[in-house]
């Protein structure tokens, strides 16, 4: 009886050992499957560096401490040369590893709206990831060189996402396009604020205008968000498992089409020519001093236009085709404007560049029936030409009057 109470006693507590271990081991599977990412996508803002949103990498642990978001949009414009690498196209963005309460703090404040996409990943691939994203996040690791539209703090994330999913991302995002373009969205983003429009439309080249795949257009985090929608594993599961609001969205949403304003653009352009030839009748010296700031503005922006191209890392700015529409050599009329406004003859040179710079903007205007001329900048052929040939006409009638004046 003894002997198999000792039995009993014996075979319960190994039985007791066993349940414990696997007790254990089942708590620490939990453990690693309750871990999970998510994708936090950051709305627009008002400050015009916020006009294209924001995201990063949500880790959460699951272990009870708070979720850590891995934000690739840290710059520091502090550093001595931060002004000289903005202007030049090289500037250092870095990836920061802070709570989520604390990130969330500032998008709180200014009323952007806030969202998670909770991502359906293996637990060796969510290790894989949180291993990867603290060794990216240690001081020498963090720094990168930012590329607004190759390389950003979207892309990082989507790049991110891919390794850790075995290309996953990649693969299903490269083969499909919607025929959006670089310039479409940074114009329509910026809309808000005309002047940043105005200055992305005019200063990108031809190479904005190529049509994006999915996995392109995931520069900018909203269309990432909505890529990320569309994802599959390789069982046909979605990628995305759940979406949660973290916070309310109080501000106006930006335009959701790029304006095509070709037609606006024609009507203004032939206002305009209207407008200086009526002008020039009835008040040449004034017409002078309107012709004047409209040389000194072209000039200046085919400065600009020339040094981002000759002199910067901005490789979409490259041979802009906005060069034979505002060229640097209207300044060179700039003397004979002055001296149209003082009632004098503007001079031979004066009118030899003024019918150059019509040729070089008719010249543009003629390239955009070259097929291979790609760049999206009819709205300024059909807004600057009429202009320049408005200006042509009446100092070309001017010299032809001068000599029947005297």
């Amino acid at each position: 009886m003894r002997r198999n109470e000792r039995m009993a006693r014996r075979w319960l507590g190994i039985w007791a050992a066993a349940c414990l271990l696997l007790a254990a081991l089942l708590a620490s599977t939990g453990s690693e499957a309750a871990a999970r990412i998510g994708v936090i996508t950051m709305q627009p803002g008002e400050v015009f560096f916020e006009r294209f949103g924001h995201n990063a990498i949500l880790v959460d642990r699951g272990d009870g401490s708070e979720p850590t978001s891995y934000n690739f949009g840290f710059f520091d414009p502090t550093e001595p040369d931060f002004v000289s690498r903005f202007i030049a196209g090289t500037m250092r963005y870095r990836l920061v590893a802070l709570p989520l309460s604390r990130d969330l703090a500032q998008y709180r404040a200014s009323g952007r709206g806030v969202s998670v996409q909770w991502l359906d990943l293996d637990p060796t691939e969510v290790q894989a990831l949180i291993a990867m994203l603290e060794v990216n996040a240690r001081p020498e690791n963090a720094v990168y060189d930012y590329q607004y539209f190759t390389d950003n703090c979207s892309t990082r994330v989507r790049d991110a996402l891919d390794a850790a999913t075995g290309g996953l991302l990649r693969r299903q995002l490269m083969v499909s396009s919607q025929g959006i373009t670089h310039r479409m969205e940074a114009v329509r983003l910026a809309l808000p604020a005309p002047w940043m429009a105005i200055g992305f439309h005019l200063g990108l080249a031809a190479e904005a205008d190529r049509p994006l795949s999915r996995w392109d257009e995931s520069f900018i985090p909203m269309r990432f968000a909505d890529a990320l929608n569309g994802v599959r594993r390789a069982d046909g599961r979605p990628l995305v498992v759940a979406e949660e609001t973290l916070l309310p969205h109080r501000l106006a949403p930006p335009p959701r089409e790029y304006p095509l304003l070709r037609i606006e653009a024609m009507l203004l352009g032939f206002a305009l020519a209207v407008g200086l030839i009526v002008l020039g009748r009835r008040a040449p010296r004034v017409l002078a001093g309107v012709a004047g700031l409209f040389w000194l503005f072209a000039g200046t922006a085919g400065l600009l236009m020339a040094f981002l191209w000759l002199g910067t890392g901005h490789h979409f700015a490259w041979a802009n085709e906005n060069l034979f529409l505002l060229s640097p050599l209207a300044l060179v009329l700039l003397p004979g404007a002055v001296r149209a406004l003082r009632g004098r003859p503007p001079g031979r040179v004066f009118e030899t560049v003024l019918m150059l710079v019509l040729v070089l903007a008719a010249f543009g205007a003629f390239l955009k029936l070259m097929p291979f001329m790609r760049q999206e900048n009819v709205e300024w052929v059909f807004l600057l030409l009429p202009v320049h040939w408005a200006l042509a006409r009446h100092f070309r009638l001017l010299a032809g009057a001068r000599p029947a004046d005297r």
